[in-house]
Formats: C-alpha cells, structure tokens, sequence
C-alpha cells in the first residue's frame, strides 16, 4: 500500500479494480504503466494530498485487479476500454470532474479518456510518453532497439508469456533496471519491487501486460490513426514531462509530437530515465503540482 493511503476494491463495469485514495480537494487520478502499478506514485503523493483527493487506480490486468483474459480484437486491453475503466471508478466514487495525470501506459489511457470523455477532466497531464499512433511512425533503428518490447509483448500469445514466464522476476528486475538512468533498481523502493515482480508471476496478469501491448499495435493506434484524420483534439490544458534519458526523447522533438494533438499544450524535460516518478519525483512535484493547482 501507499503509506498514508486506504485501498478499496470497486467493481467498475466487468472489472474490479484495486483503487488507493487519500488526501481532499479536487480529484486528481494517478494512472501507473508498464510493468509497474500504484507503487510507482509512492514518492510523489505527499506533496499532492494537502491540495487534492487523491486517487490511485491499479489499471485492469496490473496490482490488485482483475485481469481478464484478452479477446480475439484486443479490444479487452484497450486504452479505450481502459479511460471506460476510469469514468465507471468516477461515476462509484460521486466524482463529476477530475485530472489526471498518466505515466507510460497509463499516460496512454490519460489522453484516450481525454478524447473519449472531453467533459469530465480537467487537466491533462502526461509524463513520458508520445502518442501510440506517432510513436509508431518514428520507429527506427534506435528506438526499436531500446522499445524492442512494443513489438515483443504484442506478439501473438502465448509466446511472450511463455517466454517471460521462464523467469518472470528477472525479467522484471532487467526490464526496470535497463530503462532507467543509472542502469539499477536502486530508484525502487523493495515494496514497489516486490508487488512488481509478484504480478509478472502471475499467470492471468501477465498475460494482461502482453495483451496491453497487443492493443497498442492494432487497435489503439487505429483509433489515433482516427482520430487523427478527423482532427480531433484534446481540449483540457495539457502538460506533458519528458526525461532526458526516456523513450520520448528517442523520437527527436516529443513536445513537438504532441502539439497537434492538444489546443493548450506545455511541457517540460528533466534529467531521469523512463521511471521519472521514482528517478526524479521532485522534477514530477515541481510540473505538476504548480499546473493541476492552476486551475
């Protein structure tokens, strides 16, 4: 658990999620990634409690909830499904408005709610992602080198969960470690580090992880790639983190990326690897509190 922090189950549609609250004020959500969970804001919450209610979702198929198997269109793992997840814990919980800001896969399913459900956020933020469908146009070399796992977790199943399962606590450690600044898990608390290997050996939640990325090949960037052509955009005020040593950086201009996509956008960079909650929370608390205290 977050310390400070009450967890509670709330069946939110066909799934029930493991959620975390605390503090008062304006809702503000906290949307972990990959292969994390509601550990990863553990740093960061303090400073956001005295201002704001905090609320900390596991996302369907990570931590404590419900990890449904996928379906043949992996609409199931959709960020789509996933921001449907997120209005269904607001209409349990009484909330009419919230932020929200989004980390990894859980910045994916931020902006998704963002274009899905324009009337209830609002601020937008983001840290250390660019949108699917433009991420996977600036797909070179480099990049699938270093985000080789977009391609791998999306292959068909059961062979990364085959493949993963052979050692899923290893794979997990390298996976963290590899993605961050300093190459270690020095950055992760042992709670965090414990609850994230625990839901890699398990069978159902990790083959929810690959079912995430299976939708972020096909149908979460088919509908970037439609919204695109409508010119849809994101009316909440965005403000969008990326860390020097991140995946976003890889693209060459990642602010660039996502001015198209908003009509108020700023941004910020800062000196981390790709877990900047727990790299660099002060660079987090620093955007972020300032921008969701604006409003």
């Amino acid at each position: 658990m977050i310390p400070g922090f009450t967890q509670s189950f709330v069946q939110c549609g066909d799934v029930q999620l493991s959620v975390h609250r605390a503090g008062q004020g304006t809702p503000l959500i906290l949307l972990h990634g990959y292969p994390e969970n509601h550990h990863c804001w553990a740093q960061v919450t303090p400073a956001f409690t005295a201002d704001f209610d905090v609320i900390v979702p596991d996302l369907r198929g990570y931590g404590d909830s419900d990890a449904p198997t996928d379906d043949a269109t992996h609409v199931t793992y959709s960020k789509r499904q996933m921001a449907a997840d997120i209005v269904a814990l607001m209409d349990a919980l009484g909330i009419a408005k919230a932020h929200i800001l989004g980390h990894d896969r859980g910045g994916r399913v931020a902006y998704r709610f963002a274009l899905d459900h324009p009337d209830r956020l609002h601020r937008l933020g983001i840290i250390e992602i660019v949108p699917t469908g433009d991420f996977w146009t600036n797909w070179n070399a480099d990049l699938a080198m270093k985000a080789y796992h977009w391609t791998f977790l999306a292959q068909p199943a059961p062979l990364p969960e085959r493949m993963i399962g052979a050692d899923p606590a290893a794979y997990i450690d390298w996976t963290l470690a590899s993605w961050t600044l300093s190459q270690s898990l020095k950055p992760f608390s042992d709670a965090a580090l414990a609850s994230y290997r625990a839901q890699a050996q398990d069978p159902a939640h990790l083959h929810a992880m690959c079912a995430d990325y299976r939708a972020g090949a096909t149908i979460d960037k088919a509908l970037d790639e439609a919204d695109r052509a409508a010119g849809r955009r994101i009316n909440a005020p965005l403000h969008f983190l990326w860390a020097e040593g991140g995946f976003p950086a890889k693209t060459g201009n990642p602010a660039a990326l996502w001015a198209p996509w908003a009509e108020t956008m700023t941004d910020g960079s800062c000196k981390s690897g790709h877990f900047t909650m727990e790299e660099n929370p002060k660079a987090v608390i620093d955007n972020f509190l300032p921008f969701f205290s604006a409003h």
